[in-house]
């Protein structure tokens, strides 16, 4: 057995490879997820919002392409605390068809635990500094994602985030002496099996994967994005707030987005508060770049990883690639 598949991560959810598919909201649909599952990774269907109607054609899809042991669902708590329809939908599934886990993100998930263990599905949360660790265990979580300030999407601003190399071997230090039960996972600038490997050498039992997996065959993200992607490097990627109040999404404090930075968001940087009081004209531009597919005003939903990305390859044999390459990093 390879120190892959002897990996807590891998042995506790019936996987090949320690890896866990981003469950990406509006991209991580269930062709990717199931894509993940099928080559022996986690495959997480990105419930994101909780759209119920998208939540149950995805995640159906995913079901009936994979067996439902690797299948899980992620959501974004404080979104559930308007509108949990679609958790409870999905929890309410025949048992054979329950999601293999459950992830939350943004927001406190103890409001949700009951209601998850009473389903059977492990509860996985995701973090992005230590001093949040306490409220996940108090919700029953029995996996931590340590997600550093590189990641593609959401997460910890960058006042208050952290680097993935050094919140994964503090959070798996500080696991080992007051929950070592709990698994950890490393999120955030990782791309490769290099990352994988040091993932695993950093003190996690494996690496939840975002951008990589954006950019391949399955993910629901627009060729156009995928493209302009491609073409980029980690230094073309930048964290604020500039997209969220563009798309209208009003997320909460200490949280904000990392994408491509565009020529639209080049002219707002810096001007946060200007855009916030009047956003109009900004919006109109950027809703007319998305219906034309023009990246220098829409959105790529990338992290810093994108500069590691050179293909747009299947998701399956994307999981075999990294496996091999994290295999030959870590000697064997």
């Amino acid at each position: 057995m390879t120190q892959l598949e002897a990996s807590r991560f891998s042995k506790q959810f019936s996987l090949v490879t320690p890896i866990a598919l981003a469950p990406m909201a509006l991209a991580s649909g269930g062709a990717l997820a199931a894509a993940c599952a099928r080559a022996g990774a986690l495959g997480l269907v990105g419930g994101g919002y909780g759209d119920l109607d998208w939540t149950q054609r995805e995640y159906r899809l995913a079901l009936q392409a994979a067996a439902s042991q690797r299948i899980g669902i992620g959501f974004i708590t404080w979104k559930l605390d308007e509108d949990a329809s679609a958790l409870d939908w999905v929890l309410d599934l025949p048992a054979e068809e329950r999601p293999r886990a459950v992830m939350l993100s943004f927001g406190d998930a103890r409001r949700y635990a009951a209601r998850i263990a009473a389903s059977g599905a492990p509860l996985i949360c995701q973090i992005q500094r230590l001093e949040q660790a306490k409220q996940a265990l108090e919700a029953g979580a029995q996996v931590l994602v340590a997600q550093g300030a590189e990641a593609g999407g959401h997460g910890m601003n960058g006042l208050d985030g952290r680097s993935t190399l050094t919140l994964v071997p503090e959070l798996a230090d500080w696991l080992a002496s007051k929950a070592p039960e709990t698994l950890l996972l490393a999120a955030g600038g990782i791309a490769d099996g290099r990352g994988l490997a040091a993932a695993l050498t950093l003190g996690a039992d494996g690496a939840l994967l975002g951008t990589r997996f954006w950019a391949t065959q399955e993910s629901l993200a627009p060729l156009g994005a995928k493209k302009a992607a491609l073409t980029a490097g980690g230094d073309g990627t930048a964290r604020s707030a500039v997209f969220d109040i563009l798309r209208r999404k009003h997320w909460p404090a200490p949280y904000d987005f990392r994408a491509l930075r565009n020529d639209l968001h080049r002219s707002w940087e810096g001007r946060v508060d200007a855009l916030r009081a009047a956003p109009e004209a900004a919006r109109a531009s950027y809703d007319a770049g998305v219906q034309a597919g023009d990246y220098s005003r829409a959105h790529a939903t990338v992290g810093e990883a994108i500069g590691l990305v050179h293909d747009l390859p299947e998701a399956g044999a994307l999981v075999k690639r990294l496996h091999a390459q994290a295999q030959a990093a870590l000697g064997g």
